[in-house]
């Protein structure tokens, strides 16, 4: 039996360790410095709520990127595929012009919207709040992208992954999207 960690023993290398084993999609937060685009790669983004529509990330506080699309007020998330796995790549890195040979348009607001994804969302930020080392960003969701038909980008235990559909039916008293406790 695994040893149990309490919390005066807890460091960032055991938590982001015990942190992996829950899997992410993997999105590209996009926007703009006033006039170019700019985005980085991001884990940590979730539905917040229905109604009113708002979505969360976290950006961490040594961001350079964060700071420039949190001025505009505008931002878009970008649901990667797994086969953009290179795209979470280039956005994942600092120093470089992330858009440099992508084909990418504007959303109704302006946010950056990467074409080839999974779907998009375009919002504004709501409010940010105090996270530790990260900021936790609310976002109120102004418009949806269409969605494709594609296996989703994950990442798990440090490692791009995906996955393929289960056939078998969930069971009927599974959760599902219209299920009152469930996003």
């Amino acid at each position: 039996m695994d040893q149990v960690v309490a919390a005066q023993d807890i460091d960032s290398r055991t938590f982001r360790r015990t942190l992996g084993h829950f899997c992410t999609g993997v999105t590209v937060v996009t926007g703009t410095d006033g006039q170019r685009p700019v985005g980085f790669a991001c884990q940590s983004f979730a539905a917040l709520s229905l109604d009113p529509p708002l979505v969360l990330f976290c950006p961490g506080r040594w961001s350079r990127t964060w700071p420039l699309i949190e001025r505009s007020g505008v931002f878009g998330v970008n649901v990667l595929t797994a086969a953009q796995r290179d795209v979470s790549s280039v956005f994942g890195r600092s120093g470089e012009d992330k858009f440099a040979g992508l084909s990418w348009r504007r959303g109704p607001a302006g946010a950056p919207i990467l074409d080839g994804v999974l779907t998009w969302l375009e919002c504004a930020v709501e409010s940010v709040h105090d996270g530790g080392d990260h900021d936790v960003v609310i976002g109120r969701v102004h418009a949806l992208g269409p969605t494709a038909e594609a296996p989703p980008l994950l990442f798990h235990q440090g490692a791009y992954t995906t996955v393929a559909p289960d056939p078998s039916p969930a069971p009927a008293d599974f959760l599902t999207w219209d299920a009152d406790d469930w996003l």
